[in-house]
Order: C-alpha cells, then structure tokens, then sequence
C-alpha cells in the first residue's frame, strides 16, 4: 500500500523498530542529531557526489550509475578506514551482479576526513550494536548518483533483494528533475511492505537486512541533468563480504 507520508519513525525508538518492524525510517534532522552534527555539516558531504565514477560493471549494459565505495572496521571505539578493496556479494543476495569482484574507484579523502563522516558511521554503528550487542563492525560506503541520461535510471537494477550483511542504511542525498525512486520495504518472510518515497535530503532508511527486502524503482527524467544522489552503508559481523573467495576478475 503506497503511504502518501512517509512512516516516519520516532528516534526514540529506533532500536525497537529495527527489532520489531525490520526498518526505521528518519527524518533529516533525526539523522543529524543521531549523529550530533548539524544538518549543513552532513550536507558539506554532497558536493563530493558530482565527482563520481562510471560504473562499468552493470550487466544491463546501462551506463546510469556512478559510485565510489571504501571500506571500515568499527570496532567499537573508532572507526579505521581499511585498505581499498573490491566490493563482492554471493548470487544468493545478488542474483545480477553476485559473484564479480568489482573494484570501484575509493571515495575521496576529503570526504572521509570531514568530521560528519565519521560521526555519521560512528552513530549509526552504535545503533547496530544496541541492536546485537557489541563487537567490531565490517562497514561498506556506497556513494551513487543514479542519471537519466539514456532515459531511464535503474537504482536497483538487481530487484527486490537483501543484501548479505547485518544492516543497511540507504540514505538520500538529493534528486533533481526526475520522478519516481519509489522506495519499497517488504517482510522477507511475510506479506507485509511499505511504499513511500524519500524527497527531503538526508532522509535516511535503516534496515536488518535478515528481516526485509528492499528495492527503489526506476526514475524519469523531468528536465535536463536528472539524478538522484544516495549513499549506501552496510554492516556486517564478523568479516567484510569476499574474504574467503579468491578473486576471479570483474
């Protein structure tokens, strides 16, 4: 059922969410308090998101994504950025992509290095652990800029899919010209879901990945230049995705 609101989720209770419903959803000014930093601290980030890469691993032969991705350990004290590494999934969660090694180019160190960044992955590392109790946290940082270029943008060209880890944020940076990116949560095993889609900057969506799946429908463009900008964070227990598997090319 498509919600004309978006069901906001009170901050107080994101734990809960997250244990009884799978997601919570926040407000941006959620988020930047979340994170003890102010919303134009977070947004000193965005600029960075005009500097992204082509992917050239999409499989559907699009060229409407562009991303950058590093990776941390959040070991419950601070957060270390790990040496650059490919990104990897089993088919099992991405049946398009699973099973490539796809080495993206690294966010930049001035991103990395603004103190919201930190704070942002600091804060919401404290939530998963709140969450399944203390012990050092795998974190994958995805920037995305979705475009219309060629007409149509794919934000999950994979499907409806659960993405392997503990937890994922999905949150939006901005969008400019375009319609759709419907955002849509559905029990991984039952019939409910929820449809909404996120507009303001920095609206964020938290998930337990072994709880729901998620999806983001296709965008179209209203004007010249349409994208939609997200970052996706993920964390995961005990190693990052890929450590046991050998490298067998893109």
């Amino acid at each position: 059922m498509t919600t004309p609101q978006p069901p906001y989720t009170d901050p107080a209770r994101i734990v809960d969410a997250l244990r009884t419903d799978g997601y919570a959803l926040l407000r941006p000014q959620d988020v930047a308090s979340l994170a003890s930093c102010s919303l134009d601290a977070l947004q000193a980030l965005a600029p960075s998101w005009d500097r992204l890469e082509l992917d050239n691993y999409l499989k559907d032969g699009g060229r409407y994504r562009r991303r950058r991705h590093s990776c941390f350990v959040d070991d419950g004290t601070a957060l270390t950025q790990s040496p650059h590494r490919a990104h990897w999934q089993p088919v099992e969660y991405n049946a398009l992509h699973g099973g490539m090694h796809r080495l993206f180019v690294p966010i930049e160190p001035a991103t990395v290095e603004q103190p919201a960044w930190n704070q942002l992955l600091r804060a919401l590392g404290g939530v998963c652990t709140a969450v399944k109790g203390p012990q050092p946290w795998y974190v994958e940082a995805h920037q995305f800029r979705i475009d219309t270029a060629d007409g149509i943008g794919r934000p999950t060209p994979e499907g409806a899919h659960r993405d392997g880890v503990d937890f994922v944020a999905v949150i939006l940076i901005g969008r400019e010209n375009i319609k759709g990116g419907e955002t849509r949560v559905f029990e991984a095993d039952g019939p409910k879901g929820q449809r909404f889609t996120m507009l303001e900057p920095w609206t964020m969506l938290l998930l337990d990945d072994a709880a729901v799946i998620h999806e983001s429908t296709p965008i179209q463009p209203l004007g010249e230049h349409g994208h939609r900008d997200t970052l996706v964070l993920t964390w995961r227990a005990g190693s990052f995705q890929g450590d046991d598997v050998e490298p067998t090319g893109a």
